[in-house]
């Protein structure tokens, strides 16, 4: 806690029996929100934690319901300082203004809510996840109020003048702004942040769990110092308005460090820009955590043993191929291996393992990093993807000659990828010699444990949709649905999962890999080998209360 003095309700959690086992005193104060840090360190949900630290503090609570319904005081304050601090200025319905806090003894924050609203208010406690839902939407209703993203009344430029664009980009109006929607899509969990200029002014959008949600775009900035900020930021040129640009960035937002990948594309009202926040938490590399089904998991391993040969993992853009890469990597980190990588971008960086990214402006592709590293003495090499002809014959002849070979490629099914390999122009026999498996995998969002309901399916579930009997599904089977939840901020989901399918290459398929192989053919002949396709594990999923039906026919097609 920001100066605070966590140990008493530390020493309280521990006698009430609330701290975990392996929690340490210590590690409530090291890095990040001292409180939310010691939340996580117990067993408690975030309403039982703010309960807990009211009653400790001898303080009101306060809910979410009241927070939502009382009249906002946000704007003599800045967004940025709000969502640090979990702070919630309101005027309660009987007049008297109240400041909802998370952690009551953050001294800095009371101090600072003095100055502005003066010493006469009353103190309640909220929980971290209440905060985070109100204050998202009351900063997002105050940035309405002052305008979607409008120029009114904003100093107009011309298209040539760009000292005065970098000047407003440079701006504290601008740099505010596009710091703020970094930290809410940080705070929203976001993977992606998509800037798109139509005539009406910006749009903004926020890729959260695989599927887009609008959110409130930056007010009373130009669209064009926007773009501007995440060129400067990204090391682009701001000049350039006709070619696409790709750059990338380490920023400190709020208390956390990410690194983001940014693709400016220009468009008919101006440019658009593609952030890409790239995930740091090592922790989520591990196999566990993928959602592989413990068949398919005893397969990968024996696969992994392999001293050399080809694994190649397919599926579309977002479905979650570099993070198996990356748990495959760690897997296979030991002192006794050499492990080289080129990829586009590094997204996780692994301790012990030799990682480069390709530059093409200089020279460095795929194709030429590959050459280089089999003259490093590698035991393992990672390919970010095959993307060319190029590219697939010196990965192909890097597992001939007795490399282990890791790579992702752009397929629907595991089968499709050797028809595939075959049309970049890998011979049939080296592709008979080399492909040890194929793992094709699609992400689907995970059911939020808190408000997930079980009910039977009905006849007017099977009229809605027709597909449910692909899945296998029968009349009056339970299955889990979404409902909604202030955890999961009403969408009935939180996280992903992958659905897999693992397609090892044996003798019977080898037999069928020739110069004009059958995809389809293939598919079959590994269900009748046993492989469980995407649709079953998918069908697992469900009804083992992990996905929804609904979810599984989002990212996949019967056979």
């Amino acid at each position: 806690m920001t100066g605070h003095q966590p140990l008493p309700f530390v020493e309280h959690l521990r006698r009430m029996r609330h701290l975990k086992a392996t929690a340490a005193a210590d590690d409530a104060g090291s890095g990040g929100n001292p409180s939310a840090k010691l939340w996580e360190l117990t067993d408690l949900s975030a309403n039982e934690f703010a309960e807990e630290a009211a009653r400790f503090y001898g303080l009101d609570r306060v809910a979410l319901q009241e927070l939502l319904a009382a009249e906002p005081l946000v704007a003599p304050f800045s967004q940025r300082f709000l969502r640090e601090t979990l702070l919630f200025p309101y005027r309660s319905a009987g007049g008297a203004v109240v400041l909802a806090i998370a952690d009551p003894t953050d001294q800095a924050a009371r101090r600072a809510a003095e100055i502005v609203l003066g010493t006469d208010f009353a103190l309640k406690v909220a929980s971290f996840e209440d905060l985070s839902i109100v204050l998202d939407r009351r900063l997002a209703d105050d940035g309405n109020e002052v305008g979607q993203g409008e120029s009114e009344g904003l100093p107009q430029l011309r298209e040539d003048d760009i000292e005065s664009l970098r000047d407003l980009a440079s701006g504290a109006p601008v740099v505010r702004a596009v710091n703020d929607l970094l930290e809410k899509a940080v705070e929203l969990r976001a993977s992606d942040i998509h800037i798109e200029p139509f005539q009406s002014g910006l749009v903004v959008r926020l890729r959260i769990d695989g599927l887009l949600r609008p959110v409130p775009a930056p007010a009373g900035v130009l669209p064009q110092a926007v773009i501007s900020r995440i060129k400067i930021i990204a090391s682009l040129n701001i000049a350039e308005r006709r070619l696409p640009q790709d750059g990338a960035a380490r920023l400190r937002i709020g208390r956390t460090d990410i690194d983001i990948r940014v693709a400016i594309m220009p468009a008919q009202h101006g440019e658009s820009a593609v952030i890409r926040i790239l995930p740091k938490d090592r922790g989520l590399l591990v196999v566990d955590k993928l959602g592989f089904s413990p068949p398919d998991e005893v397969k990968l391993r024996r696969l992994l043993k392999l001293p050399h040969g080809m694994i190649v993992i397919t599926g579309p853009t977002g479905s979650g191929k570099t993070t198996t890469l990356a748990t495959i990597l760690s897997i296979l980190n030991e002192p006794s291996r050499k492990i080289l990588t080129i990829e586009d971008p590094v997204e996780y960086e692994i301790p012990g393992v030799n990682q480069s990214q390709v530059k093409p402006a200089i020279g460095l592709t795929f194709a030429t990093a590959l050459r280089s590293f089999v003259r490093q003495d590698p035991d393992v090499i990672m390919v970010g993807e095959v993307r060319d002809a190029e590219t697939a014959h010196v990965a192909v002849h890097a597992a001939l000659t007795g490399h282990l070979v890791l790579t992702t490629l752009h397929t629907e099914t595991a089968a499709a990828a050797l028809p595939r390999l075959l049309d970049l122009g890998v011979e049939a026999y080296l592709l008979r010699s080399t492909l040890r498996a194929v793992i094709a995998q699609r992400l689907v969002r995970q059911l939020c444990e808190r408000c997930k309901t079980a009910q039977p399916l009905t006849e007017a579930d099977f009229a809605e949709d027709p597909r449910l009997p692909a899945l296998g599904l029968r009349l009056g089977e339970i299955t889990y649905h979404p409902r909604g939840c202030e955890r999961c901020g009403g969408t009935g989901y939180r996280g992903r999962l992958g659905v897999f399918e693992v397609l090892e290459v044996d003798n019977e398929l080898r037999g069928l890999i020739g110069e004009k192989t059958d995809g389809h053919k293939i598919d079959q002949a590994a269900i009748r080998a046993g492989m469980t396709t995407m649709l079953d594990d998918g069908l697992a999923k469900c009804r083992a209360g992990l996905t929804s039906p609904s979810e599984i026919l989002r990212v996949t097609t019967a056979r």
